[in-house]
């Protein structure tokens, strides 16, 4: 596919705000990479690398997030069973980074513009039979979540929108997430996008979000990435947990901008603490901002 012919992503990017959810369209829906036999080959790679999971019939909007590791079979079976499959991290395949460098290299400059510092790049294919459900969870990342085959219902709250979950809830995100609940009257309060190809939308990062899909097989894709705000904000979660831990009562992230700079402050300095003790351990020092993402304990719904 020609990159210089058009924008493989179409959305108005003078009112892109980093933390809206906002509706995009594409033209990736017709990529040769992302029919179903490049899909069925690329599959077999991730199967061997441990990165296919699946999800059952059973799954409801208010099911726990739990996905098991899957293999081809199961996969090729999805258009006769329900259930959906996720093939993970496909950037991990030379060819698929090379796609997912390409889509992500093209808003890179919209982004930043706002939002700066991309990186931990990362794509997600989702391999969904007919009337199947995607459980009420949120992920870690910013996310242009692109319908390339078939229907599907897009439930997406903003991210803070602290009825559909609470500010407790998400300082426990990236270690429990037992506070992120379904209740069948948040469907009212979301943006809702009826997804077909060509069309999709982007999630802020800890957006809480559910998937209906309609009567056909379905096929979507997920870049994602991080960004200097969206590893601030994440720390500072991690901040006010402990804090709540303790018996405190922080404020909101965000609310009180001062409180959160005295807040990142002190991070910054356990963290560099923290770097420069493995060091001096001789101990591997992890980049500060990986140009890839890697798979980890803390995947939000990727399990």
């Amino acid at each position: 596919m020609d990159a210089t012919a058009a924008p493989l992503l179409t959305l108005d990017w003078t009112r892109f705000q980093p933390r809206r959810v906002q509706a995009v369209r594409h033209r990736l829906h017709r990529h040769p990479l992302l029919q179903l036999d490049e899909l069925l080959a690329l599959a077999r790679r991730l199967e061997a690398a441990g990165q296919l999971r699946r999800i059952g019939a059973d799954a409801e909007a208010g099911t726990p997030f739990i996905a098991t590791a899957a293999d081809v079979g199961a996969l090729q079976r999805i258009g006769a069973e329900k259930g959906w499959a996720v093939l993970r991290y496909v950037q991990i395949d030379p060819t698929y980074r090379g796609l997912v460098d390409t889509v992500l290299d093209s808003i890179q400059s919209h982004v930043e513009r706002v939002d700066p510092g991309m990186h931990y790049r990362a794509g997600f294919i989702f391999i969904s039979a007919r009337h199947t459900v995607t459980p009420f969870h949120m992920d870690v990342e910013n996310n242009f979540i692109l319908q390339m085959r078939g229907h599907k219902t897009l439930y997406v709250w903003e991210p803070d929108d602290a009825v559909a979950v609470s500010e407790e809830a998400r300082d426990r995100f990236h270690h429990h997430r037992d506070l992120i609940r379904w209740r069948e009257e948040l469907r009212d309060r979301a943006h809702v996008f009826e997804l077909h190809a060509g069309e999709g939308a982007y999630m802020p990062a800890t957006s809480p979000h559910m998937v209906e899909t309609g009567d056909d097989l379905s096929v979507t894709m997920s870049f994602t990435y991080l960004t200097d705000a969206t590893r601030h904000d994440a720390w500072l979660h991690d901040l006010h947990y402990l804090m709540r831990r303790a018996g405190l009562h922080p404020s909101s992230v965000g609310r009180h901008p001062a409180l959160d700079a005295l807040g990142w402050r002190a991070v910054a300095a356990l963290l560099g603490v923290r770097r420069i003790a493995q060091r001096a351990a001789g101990r591997p020092v992890e980049p500060t901002h990986p140009p890839y993402a890697a798979p980890g304990p803390n995947e939000g719904g990727r399990a």
